[in-house]
């Protein structure tokens, strides 16, 4: 028995320690990394780990139902895309051709209003969230300087840096985009009660608007001008400039880095639906019209979906480019496989959510599962030609 207390004892003393350093060290934010996701049993953020964190609601407006296509769910999966499913852990699936739903299903007990984490298709709403302030002249423009509104980017290189080049991922911050070690500025900026602080803390050691490099922080940093410049927090800018307008069918969640500091992690973490998601694809694939309503300036929208530079055909303003198959595709894309797919010239936009991807091909780069979920999709619509 008293071996055991003695044990004990030094267990609870080397914790007390070990918290002590890892405030020493202003690595504290491990703590509630350990608590949400490690000892949940993962490695990395989770389909749902919104429900471990803080966050806001995105409200819903007057709810505008997809239509079903005449021929709604008329076909079957092909097996590649059974087994896709199975071994990736999808857990919804859906096709909607001509502004209609043709096909839906959804997997491990998800359903059409289930809620999951949207990972990094948020940027893409943070990019057109830019082009809604610009279009509202709070915002000049996409060459209007960062320093305009964050003081913290004033000096050096960091003065040329516009909003334009946090867009189209040209900031030239020394941000480490690396999703799996405990120490990385991503992993902070997940689980850190003060995300500002962080972001405020990057150093711009390269010339901005000169190269593409993915970086979440350059996402997050543009929130926060969006929210000096027009006022507002982010939640609520969405929740009126897109959400309600485009008739989403349920209310969402954004994750915050608090309730005190109370800022959006806009790099990442709206938890909605798969038909909710798609609504924003099919706004862009309508040149930012919505009802016969342009809801964002068409102009932005042509310029976000092309590449800004040469060298980087992958990317432009808030939006991953590929062309598979002599076809020209747009996309929102995040972390374990969440993407909302857009082939205007088809009237087609494919939407998956899961638990994971194919094996990763490294930041940035097309897993094959991308592929998988278009050529699959279209075989599908096939299937009634034939």
């Amino acid at each position: 028995m008293k071996f055991i207390l003695n044990f004990f004892k030094v267990v609870v003393v080397f914790l007390i320690l070990l918290v002590a350093v890892l405030y020493i060290t202003d690595t504290d934010y491990l703590i509630k990394a350990v608590r949400t996701i490690y000892l949940q049993g993962h490695t990395t953020a989770f389909l749902d780990d919104y429900k471990r964190f803080d966050n806001q609601v995105i409200d819903a407006g007057t709810p505008q139902d997809w239509p079903k296509h005449k021929d709604y769910n008329s076909v079957s999966e092909t097996k590649a895309l059974q087994e896709a499913n199975q071994d990736w852990g999808t857990v919804a699936y859906v096709i909607i051709k001509n502004d209609s739903i043709y096909f839906e299903n959804y997997y491990d007990g998800y359903d059409t209003d289930s809620k999951s984490n949207s990972f990094s298709m948020a940027k893409s709403y943070v990019s057109g969230l830019l082009g809604k302030a610009i279009m509202q002249g709070h915002i000049k423009s996409l060459d209007q300087p960062v320093c305009d509104f964050l003081p913290a980017f004033c000096e050096g290189k960091a003065a040329k840096m516009t909003v334009g080049d946090l867009s189209s991922m040209a900031s030239g911050t020394n941000w480490d985009e690396a999703y799996y070690s405990p120490l990385s500025i991503t992993t902070r900026a997940y689980f850190d009660d003060d995300l500002r602080k962080v972001i405020n803390g990057l150093e711009v050691v390269n010339s901005p608007g000169q190269a593409y490099k993915y970086a979440s922080g350059d996402t997050q940093m543009l929130a926060m001008v969006i929210e000096k410049a027009t006022g507002k927090k982010m939640y609520d800018y969405l929740t009126e400039s897109f959400w309600k307008p485009l008739g989403s069918e349920n209310p969402a969640l954004w994750q915050v880095d608090s309730d005190e500091e109370d800022l959006v992690k806009a790099y990442c973490c709206i938890a909605s639906n798969a038909k909710d998601f798609a609504r924003y694809g099919k706004l862009y694939k309508d040149h930012g019209k919505w009802n016969g309503k342009q809801i964002l300036d068409s102009a932005f929208v042509s310029k976000s979906l092309t590449p800004r530079f040469p060298s980087s055909p992958e990317y432009g303003y808030g939006w991953w480019l590929k062309n598979q198959n002599g076809k020209d595709y747009f996309m929102m894309r995040g972390h374990l496989g969440q993407y909302v797919i857009v082939q205007p010239d088809d009237n087609l936009i494919i939407v998956r959510l899961g638990h994971q991807k194919s094996p990763d091909a490294g930041v940035g780069a097309y897993t094959e599962d991308i592929s998988l979920y278009i050529d699959e999709a279209y075989k599908m619509m096939n299937q009634e030609k034939s």
